[in-house]
């Protein structure tokens, strides 16, 4: 992985509707999303030098938007557009796409009624969000002291700045004890989701059971794979999960833009074979983002 910092690379990032030098794109420091948090976001892969489910992630990043009183200056469209563009300028052939929206630096308090709204979109070269090797074996997760917020809490379908505070938190805390990532559990104590990514089990039945994300993100990987195992008439049930069923499961894994299909190895003392079915999907997942034939 480039080692490069993010503010040290080169090339071009589209700002507020223009190709600006990457060193050029800067904000104030009092900029309403720093110190609020009134910001939303979308991460994008790129295969092959195109995005995947561009569309998709678009639309959800103007849902999130809209929760939270963000009009973007721009139509769905016009971002589609300078998504695609802002690949193309970069060349980026495998890689990663960040559209970001947030509130200026009009008004520095609670209030920021009269904010401009800023887009940016950045775009690099990025491969595995998990070190490779660690994805062959599985990674090991430890459950974060953390909770997924009560939904009337937060704006918890959104992809925005502030829900991901907790997350770091977790993650710093997780890599500290020597695992990879964390598992965030929901206010009601049930299995929510890791830091990034949803999850998914598989029990001796060849049944996957998943959360129901209703106090975290539906993510789109995950609405693929379910998807793809519907189609190999694989057994999908959402439901609350308790920490405690881990035993009865043999297999686990992680979906998300970044994560893609990441099998798990270790959940705190709960302990999962990476099986045939979980490499199955992955190596589905693959093709499908790669445009070949779903096996």
């Amino acid at each position: 992985m480039d080692l490069v910092p993010f503010d040290k690379r080169s090339g071009k990032i589209w700002f507020n509707g223009e190709k600006v030098e990457w060193a050029n794109a800067k904000v104030h420091v009092l900029n309403h999303g720093l110190h609020y948090a009134s910001c939303v976001f979308e991460g994008e892969r790129v295969y092959d030098g195109e995005i995947f489910k561009l569309e998709e992630h678009t639309k959800r990043l103007f849902y999130s938007a809209g929760r939270m009183g963000i009009k973007i200056p721009y139509n769905q469209k016009e971002i589609n557009q300078a998504c695609n563009e802002i690949v193309l300028a970069q060349k980026v052939q495998n890689g990663y796409v960040r559209p970001i929206a947030w509130r200026g630096s009009e008004m520095m308090a609670i209030s920021a009624q009269k904010n401009k709204i800023h887009v940016v979109i950045a775009t690099w070269e990025w491969g595995s969000y998990f070190d490779p090797d660690l994805k062959l074996k599985g990674i090991k997760l430890n459950i974060s002291s953390w909770r997924r917020p009560n939904p009337n809490s937060v704006p918890w379908d959104t992809k925005s700045s502030g829900l991901y505070m907790i997350c770091t938190l977790s993650k710093h805390e997780a890599e500290s004890k020597g695992f990879t990532d964390s598992l965030m559990l929901d206010y009601e104590d049930n299995i929510a989701e890791s830091t990034g990514s949803n999850i998914f089990f598989k029990n001796d039945k060849n049944e996957i059971h998943t959360p129901i994300p209703d106090s975290f993100l539906d993510g789109i990987t995950r609405r693929c794979v379910i998807d793809i195992a519907k189609s190999k008439g694989i057994k999908i049930i959402e439901r609350k999960i308790k920490p405690d069923e881990m035993s009865n499961f043999s297999g686990c894994f992680l979906t998300g833009t970044a994560a893609e299909v990441t099998p798990v190895s270790q959940i705190d003392k709960y302990k999962f074979n990476v099986c045939d079915v979980i490499k199955d999907l992955s190596e589905s997942y693959k093709a499908l983002v790669q445009k070949k034939t779903a096996a």
